[in-house]
């Protein structure tokens, strides 16, 4: 059972927060809930007026951090590359540390008393599938549990469970760099490929901040490397004086590894632990590495061998992430949002031999070239959004037929036209870009792009996914 946490908890402490959004407020909300005095601040006046009026508030900009016990500072916002904000040097140079709210969440569990499990899982993509599996499994096996963190809801939000329960929480790059104490009993590192470069440096400052995720870990503990890691021999030697218990993982056959997939099973060392034949929302390589990283995390929670393919079975595909949302004339609709950089797409078109492909938005680094290879399953591109035209050189470069449309309410129409004409019965979004140009983020992307698909599907040709 979970339970409220005391309202005495950080009485006396005195925090910043500075940005309002969904983390933000939740911290705010939390904070003054266990008994703390908060100053909170956003640029954005509709941000502050949000704010619930609280006699241990202050809502008013930082003129100095004298008196605070940690600055809870937006993820977005940079407290070191590519420049640091004003406030995070106000903060150093006041030796206030600057916390993520999931550090707090893992301070106000233990002062509560309660000796909950905590699970971590990185890496640059997959890490919302294997955080939502791993809690569905855990549950399945009647374990308390509760996830969040960079995917749901905010770290701070969640409630505190009991000493058999297990927080499993999405942790991005932005918040590793941003701990102090918080240990994970069982902490995974998925894959890495280029991302949020700006906010690292470079590959090895991404490396460097994701590898945190296995900070204080120790015998007992678990740590879980993607067989596919740049260089993994060198991670795998990194966490040798930790002397957690390291499992490699992999979504494919390959021997060496503690946990991988054949074209029918789930494996361990010690034989199959699961038919995949009947598990249709974890399609492609990439979902099953994400499971295999999630059983290995699950069998070490507690969760019994026996239960891990009834999980598995029964696990719903998050929205965003390859969720079929609609059928018309016999064409799927799949909403592939969360695909935000090329990698993730790759995953997304592996699993598909022909479809209309509709991608575009704002382009990471390196753009689509990477898709090279799997440019021949695209029978028509369909492109959206402010770097259309760029997408649009590469694949005119590889002599793939393309199109720019500009918007979905152009793209889903178009998409199924011309599915029915080439013969093709999947249209897939899969933007391989970030979403910001059009949209307030790849969920809302997605939902409208479902809206979409509803509406044609709504006449007598059509079915809506439910």
């Amino acid at each position: 059972m979970s339970a409220t946490f005391p309202p005495t908890l950080f009485a006396g402490h005195h925090y910043g927060v500075a940005g309002l959004g969904r983390n933000g407020n939740a911290a705010v909300a939390a904070l003054l809930a266990m008994g703390a005095s908060v100053q909170a601040w956003d640029d954005r006046a509709e941000a502050r007026a949000a704010l619930a009026a609280h006699p241990r508030l202050k809502v008013a900009p930082f003129a100095n951090m004298l008196g605070l016990a940690g600055l809870v500072l937006s993820p977005g916002i940079p407290h070191h590359l590519p420049s640091p904000h004003p406030l995070a040097t106000m903060a150093k140079d006041a030796g206030v540390p600057i916390l993520s709210d999931a550090e707090l969440l893992f301070r106000a569990v233990r002062a509560a008393g309660s000796r909950a499990r905590f699970a971590g899982i990185t890496g640059t993509n997959g890490k919302s599938t294997t955080t939502v599996l791993l809690a569905h499994m855990l549950a399945c096996g009647g374990i308390p549990v509760a996830a969040g963190g960079n995917l749901g809801p905010a770290a701070l939000s969640l409630a505190l469970l009991p000493d058999d329960g297990v927080y499993v929480l999405e942790m991005s790059s932005y918040m590793l760099e941003r701990l102090e104490r918080l240990h994970f009993d069982a902490a995974c590192l998925l894959n890495l490929t280029p991302d949020h470069l700006d906010r690292h440096g470079d590959m090895a400052g991404y490396t460097r901040a994701k590898m945190h995720v296995f900070d204080h870990q120790g015998p007992g503990d678990l740590a879980v490397l993607g067989a596919t890691l740049p260089d993994y021999a060198s991670l795998n030697r990194l966490l040798a004086p930790t002397r957690a218990t390291v499992a490699c993982i992999s979504g494919a056959d390959i021997a060496q590894c503690d946990f991988y997939c054949t074209p029918h099973a789930l494996c361990d060392r010690h034989g199959v632990i699961a038919d995949l034949a009947h598990v249709p929302d974890l399609p492609g390589t990439h979902n099953r590495e994400n499971a295999a990283a999630a059983t290995a995390m699950a069998l070490h929670l507690g969760l019994p061998r026996a239960a891990v393919e009834g999980a598995l079975r029964s696990f719903s595909a998050l929205d965003h992430r390859q969720k079929t949302v609609g059928s018309v004339e016999g064409i799927r609709f799949i909403n592939d949002s969360k695909a935000t950089n090329a990698d993730a797409t790759a995953r997304a078109l592996a699993c598909h031999e022909r479809m209309v492909w509709i991608a575009g938005g704002t382009a990471k680094a390196g753009g689509i070239e990477p898709l090279a290879p799997l440019f021949g399953r695209v029978a028509l591109a369909l492109l959206i959004g402010r770097d259309a035209p760029v997408l649009a050189r590469t694949l005119a470069q590889h002599d793939v037929p393309c199109r720019i449309v500009g918007t979905l309410e152009r793209a889903v129409p178009e998409a199924r036209e011309a599915a029915r004409a080439l013969g093709v019965n999947t249209v897939m979004l899969s933007p391989a870009c970030a979403s910001f140009d059009q949209f307030s983020g790849f969920e809302a992307r997605g939902a409208r792009f479902a809206e979409l698909v509803h509406a044609l599907a709504a006449g007598p040709e059509g079915t809506a996914a439910q």
